[in-house]
């Protein structure tokens, strides 16, 4: 087993990541716009990507097994890009360097786009619960003496106000 495998599949995990990220800023934009069909078209292009995804990382961490294993290299769980950069000579090793620190920076961008997103979906949760806050009709504040033995008992004939309560 050669490291060009193993850098061949983390560059394909590379440009994966990059479309999932070029569709995370997209969603941004469609969040902002509040186009939901459109973001729910996206959803199902990134949990395409996703599924690809954990199919080529499935990959690698058989690549990275085998390769451990034919160096006579012991490791715990589950082996490591970082154990075959240590394992690794002259320019392999360096490349995989490379790969693995963009791969890495990608992700830790990916997270950074995820995370605004979370926020922005949220926020306009909240907004949408103080619309239907404000739509609700209010309750009345009166004299509690107002009320007649009927009232009090809960046999009133006068239709009781329902309240919209929902939980998201």
């Amino acid at each position: 087993m050669s490291v060009s495998n193993i850098i061949s599949i983390l560059e394909k995990l590379e440009k994966m990541h990059k479309s999932l990220l070029e569709l995370a800023n997209k969603k941004t934009e469609l969040i902002k716009a509040n186009d939901m069909e459109q973001i729910d078209d996206m959803l199902k292009m990134e949990q395409a990507h996703v599924a690809a995804i954990d199919k080529l990382e499935q990959q690698r961490q058989v690549m990275v097994t085998d390769y451990l294993q034919a160096k006579g290299i012991a490791f715990t769980d589950i082996p490591t890009v970082a154990q075959v950069i240590d394992t690794a000579d002259g320019p392999e090793r360096e490349v995989l360097q490379e790969v693995r620190g963009r791969l890495v920076t990608l992700l830790a961008d990916l997270k950074r786009q995820n995370d605004l997103n979370q926020k922005l979906v949220f926020q306009s949760l909240q907004f949408v619960n103080l619309t239907l806050d404000m739509m609700r009709p209010q309750q009345q504040q009166g004299s509690t003496f107002n009320y007649s033995g009927a009232e009090i008992r809960g046999e009133s004939k006068v239709g009781k106000k329902s309240y919209y309560d929902s939980q998201a």
